[in-house]
């Protein structure tokens, strides 16, 4: 069992520099207790793609951000790469469809009707793969679990398949794996040893997996296999994890209730659809102009260094001379519409044009930091190009032109210490200066005196001047 708790948080969630979904306003879980799974496992984290209302497909939605649909491609057993797309993107022609019906329960679900092993239907009853939840497809469960009867129809028709294959034991002790040796390295030729299966929907369509598909290698013997097929207690529920959906492109699109797989390699996903980029965001369907209220782009993703000035060119629809006695008060207001400190922005550029005034404003890092991180440059812009700031009436509109964020310039060591070394260089100056002047004094003080001679030496005699 895993358990995760903790509390609730709201910040701006960007989406990665190969997006095109500009970063949003969310409302996200911060862990402080984690156990089981959740605490070992490598990743650090989950994302909640579900249905509900804290799922960030389900906030992305409400906000016109994107279309109510999403995909997901995974790696195979051999292959990495792997790639999720949030909205919808132009289905392959040969795509293959199930109906999802989001009443039947609160998970995505398939209609799966028929389970067929090397072409042949496993002999059970459809509707064992409708009973408690039905079959639930869930790209966070690693594994594929059947009910009871369905589980060991299967095993046992792969087992027949590959009765030339020796079977061992699995790789822990504490699990009973059905794990087979003697398949050999290469995974592209495991078709030959075992059989291809087939899931037949309710409409008809088929999806047929090859042996990456239910199978894992054995971690300690080379060449040997596992079944990633398991017995779901005696739960009836059917739940398909990753493994079903290695190499295949998964779109959930629950505007229209059905879900689609394709067999491909996620690593060549794009080339494969003859698609250049990854596809954008579906545009809202309210969008309109709004002429000098549409918002400037937001940014997307900042490249990696640290931001040293993020300047913003705005042009207000107020002439120069009734602006400048409220340029002030301006800095100050958009420092609170921006929640930065007032003495971060500053004027850097005025410009009449006529009836408006172009004004270029400098954002500067906080305090006595000299910059400031990606995340905080991110915040701020996301909140400029949204017009969180709000001028007020006697000031009338204004537009957003453009903004630019510029790196921490990397001045040299000699710069950045220059002031330190002129004083430095001042003092040993006047330390030399003041050891010379004392010296001289010193010599001339001494220099003054009358050389002492003993009381009985001969002493010269000396002709008394004239007064």
């Amino acid at each position: 069992m895993s358990s995760s708790s903790g509390v609730l948080g709201e910040d701006i969630v960007s989406f990665g520099k190969e997006s095109e979904l500009k970063p949003q306003l969310a409302v996200f879980g911060c862990e402080n207790t984690e156990t089981g799974d959740l605490f070992s496992q490598h990743a650090d984290g989950i994302m909640g793609l579900g249905r509900g209302q804290l799922s960030i497909m389900d906030q992305l939605v409400d906000k016109s951000a994107i279309s109510d649909s999403f995909s997901l491609c995974y790696g195979g057993m051999d292959v990495g790469g792997g790639t999720m797309v949030l909205g919808g993107m132009p289905a392959p022609p040969d795509m293959v469809f199930s109906h999802s019906d989001p009443v039947r329960s609160p998970y995505y679900n398939i209609e799966l009707k028929e389970l067929h092993v090397a072409g042949k239907a496993l002999r059970l009853d459809s509707k064992i793969f409708d009973s408690n939840h039905g079959t639930v497809l869930d790209s966070g469960t690693t594994y594929a679990y059947l009910p009871e009867q369905a589980f060991v129809a299967f095993k046992d028709a792969v087992t027949n398949k590959v009765h030339s294959l020796k079977k061992i034991r699995g790789p822990d002790p504490n699990y009973k794996d059905i794990c087979f040796a003697g398949a050999g390295r290469n995974v592209s030729q495991l078709s030959l040893v075992f059989p291809d299966v087939d899931m037949l929907f309710g409409n008809g369509q088929k999806l047929s997996l090859s042996p990456e598909n239910y199978l894992f290698r054995h971690s300690k013997v080379e060449g040997a296999y596992c079944l990633g097929v398991f017995q779901n207690g005696k739960d009836t529920t059917t739940l398909l994890g990753g493994i079903i959906v290695r190499n295949t492109l998964v779109t959930y699109d629950r505007h229209n209730e059905k879900i689609g797989f394709w067999k491909t390699n996620c690593s060549e996903l794009w080339e494969r659809l003859n698609i250049t980029e990854a596809p954008s965001p579906a545009p809202s369907s309210n969008s309109g102009s709004e002429g000098d209220m549409a918002p400037a782009p937001a940014p997307s993703g900042l490249p990696e260094f640290d931001v040293g000035l993020i300047t913003v060119d705005m042009s207000i629809n107020v002439t120069y001379s009734n602006l400048k006695p409220h340029l002030h008060k301006l800095a100050e207001l958009i420092a609170k519409e921006l929640e930065i400190d007032s003495h971060q922005v500053r004027v850097m550029n005025v410009t009449s044009q006529g009836n408006s005034t172009l004004i270029r404003w400098g954002i500067f890092p906080a305090g006595s930091s000299n910059s400031m991180s990606n995340a905080t440059a991110m915040g701020i812009i996301y909140r400029l190009t949204q017009r969180h700031v709000q001028l007020p009436e006697n000031l009338g509109s204004y537009k957003l032109l453009e903004w630019n964020v510029q790196p921490l310039s990397r001045r040299s060591w000699f710069r950045d210490h220059v002031v330190s070394i002129l004083l430095g260089i001042l003092l040993v100056v006047l330390l030399t200066l003041s050891a010379l002047l004392v010296s001289l004094v010193r010599r001339n003080k001494f220099g003054r005196q009358v050389a002492y001679r003993p009381v009985d030496s001969v002493v010269r005699e000396q002709e008394l001047q004239p007064l």
